[in-house]
């Protein structure tokens, strides 16, 4: 019984699982890969089932190991939080962050943060993936989710870390060749540059003042993933949306110019998600705190 308990071997096997390969799995936890094979075939020994199918490209649960493998997770999460308790009261950040957040709040805010958490712990390791498909934190294994607009409706817990402006923009060349009088009414009538990530809203609320105008855009071009409408933006094929932290940097070097800047669009929020648990590890707490710090920077920038 006593070997059945043994967690680092159930580490082994999860990460073997996750990874698709012993190989994978020891570059991961640091180990030689004889070392993950040995104490993944001792836990199919102890439990007298085979857990993995091996072939020469890659590794794959059994239906056994499948089963085994759900009730391992859980098994390491609650481990995992029970070791952040500790750590906690210790007020030291240990292990492996996994984090998520969109492409573009990754590349210009988290990215920054990540580095700076690992200056200040630089024995925690950090595991970013930055996509802007919304990650299922649960499934994915995920201690952090870095949410940017609206949240929906979820079993997950959140924390505003604060708030993003929407900008609409365009290359100068584009800006310039718009009608004197362009306003949110004749959006309809001008080229834009679609996000598929965003196909959930059809209209757009501009506000000024008390007048408020609901309209649809017209893509031209319908791009995947941010950074792809962002070049096209860039490129003069048409106007964008963005966050404000998207494109400060590109308005105040010229490279885009705002449009309807003295319109107003509905304004969003930047939340840490967590996945529902008890208590939050402090290796979760602790970037947090950096990242909220960083989001308060840049309000009182915004201000001045």
């Amino acid at each position: 019984m006593a070997d059945l308990l043994n967690l680092n071997r159930l580490v082994y096997f999860t990460t073997v699982v996750e990874t698709g390969s012993f190989t994978a799995a020891a570059d991961r936890l640091g180990v030689a890969k004889a070392v993950v094979s040995h104490q993944v075939g001792r836990l199919e020994e102890e439990l007298g089932a085979t857990l993995l199918q091996r072939t020469t490209r890659r590794v794959t649960a059994t239906e056994e190991g499948r089963q085994f493998y759900d009730r391992a997770a859980i098994i390491l999460r609650e481990a995992e939080a029970a070791y952040g308790d500790i750590a906690q009261s210790a007020g030291r950040p240990t292990g492996t962050l996994r984090l998520t957040s969109s492409l573009d709040y990754g590349a210009k805010i988290v990215a920054p943060t990540i580095a700076d958490y690992l200056r200040k712990y630089p024995k925690m390791k950090v595991e970013a993936i930055f996509d802007d498909a919304i990650s299922n934190l649960v499934d994915d294994q995920i201690d952090l989710g870095i949410r940017i607009g609206w949240l929906v409706d979820s079993s997950n817990q959140a924390r505003r870390l604060g708030t993003l402006q929407q900008f609409v923009v365009a290359a100068p060349k584009l800006a310039s060749g718009l009608p004197a009088d362009v306003s949110p009414k004749l959006a309809k009538s001008l080229p834009w540059v679609g996000n598929a990530q965003l196909r959930g809203i059809g209209q757009w609320l501009f506000s000024k003042g008390g007048e408020t105008v609901l309209t649809e855009l017209n893509p031209v071009v319908t791009c995947n993933k941010t950074p792809a409408v962002q070049a096209c933006v860039m490129a003069g094929i048409g106007l964008g949306i963005f966050p404000d932290f998207a494109v400060e940097d590109d308005i105040a070097a010229g490279r885009l110019v705002r449009v309807f800047a003295d319109w107003t669009l509905p304004s969003g929020g930047i939340h840490a998600v967590y996945p529902p648990a008890r208590f939050r590890p402090a290796k979760v707490r602790a970037f947090v705190d950096l990242l909220a710090a960083a989001e308060r920077k840049r309000a009182r920038n915004r201000e001045t």
